[in-house]
Formats: structure tokens, C-alpha cells, sequence
């Protein structure tokens, strides 16, 4: 995985974690690789895979069942889907509509207006 120096490390493979739900790779109450596996899968620390686990843990992605793994949480991919139509209205349309309006790109020719 190819990290970027404009956001943590630990958020990137976060975002992995929920592309990987979101695309059906990993199901609700499917294990995912533990701690260091998905480490040693990234070729990180253990400490940064297990600060991405305790962020998708407190967001109710994750669960951690002691002594047996973590486990992809029932309802985890409608809420990942949610945070990102979230992120998506409030964070990157704006900028999107903003770049289109300074461009003087005509909305329609994007999205085809009747």
C-alpha cells in the first residue's frame, strides 16, 4: 500500500479497511487479520494497525471479540456508506462545485441536464 504525507497513516489504512467492507471483500462478522498480520500485510508497525482498529472500533466498524480477532460489525457497511455520503455533501461537493464554477465548466456538459 502506498502511503500520502497528507494524512495519517493510521486514517489511509482506515479508509482501506472500509473500501475493503464497502466492496464486499469483507463481510459483517467476517474476522479480519489480527493486529499484526494486517501489519506485516502492510508492511507497518503494529502499533499504527492497531490505532487504525481502536478509530474503526470507536466509529462501530470494527469489534474486537477477546481472544478471538476482530469482526466486521453487523451494520458496518451502511455505516461506512452513510459517513461517506456525509463526508461526500459536506466536504467534497463543495469544493467540486467550487472548482467547476472557477473553471467556467458548464454543469450540464458534467451531468448531462435536460
Amino acid at each position: 500500500m502506498e502511503f500520502t504525507e497528507h494524512k495519517p497513516i493510521y486514517l489511509q489504512i482506515s479508509d482501506k479497511v472500509c473500501d475493503r467492507i464497502v466492496n464486499g471483500e469483507w463481510n459483517a462478522d467476517d474476522r479480519i487479520p489480527s493486529v499484526r498480520e494486517y501489519g506485516t500485510e502492510l508492511g507497518v508497525n503494529p502499533n499504527t494497525i492497531m490505532r487504525t482498529y481502536e478509530h474503526l472500533q470507536n466509529k462501530d466498524i470494527i469489534q474486537n471479540k477477546r481472544g478471538v480477532g476482530y469482526f466486521v460489525s453487523t451494520n458496518a457497511k451502511e455505516k461506512i456508506i452513510a459517513m461517506q455520503r456525509e463526508q461526500f455533501l459536506n466536504e467534497d461537493l463543495p469544493e467540486l462545485k467550487r472548482k467547476i464554477l472557477q473553471l467556467g465548466i458548464d454543469p450540464c456538459k458534467l451531468f448531462d441536464c435536460k
